[in-house]
């Protein structure tokens, strides 16, 4: 089972959330989501648990918790459907699309014609 793991404090290592997800069972992986240009934590992981019964029991027992004064969210990770994913083609920051034809969204800017 694929859980999600939010309010993490900043400073927390894969490492740490293994050992406390691991005093409930079986751990196949561990991920905090880091920024991509800073490295920093973002504040939230997953964690992979192959017995779905002693995942269920971590959710229940970890979800709340208090971690370096922070309170934690745990819940059962459901993948978002495919229409719901973030499209980084709108187009309103102003940049170009593939018809190099300048986009102005409603951060104002760019043509609202086309040539």
């Amino acid at each position: 089972m694929n859980i999600f793991v939010g309010s993490l404090p900043w400073s927390i290592e894969e490492a740490d959330l293994r050992e406390s997800f691991e005093a409930y069972g079986a751990v196949d992986s561990v991920k905090v989501i880091t920024d991509k240009f800073t490295g920093r934590s973002k504040g939230f992981g997953f964690v992979e648990m192959p017995n779905d019964e002693e995942a269920l029991k971590a959710i229940e027992e970890l979800n709340g918790a208090t971690v370096e004064g922070r309170t934690i969210v745990v819940n059962k990770s459901e993948p978002k459907p495919e229409g719901e994913r973030r499209s980084f083609n709108n187009n309103r920051s102003g940049g170009y699309d593939r018809n190099n034809n300048r986009g102005g969204g409603n951060y104002g800017g760019g043509n609202r014609e086309r040539y």
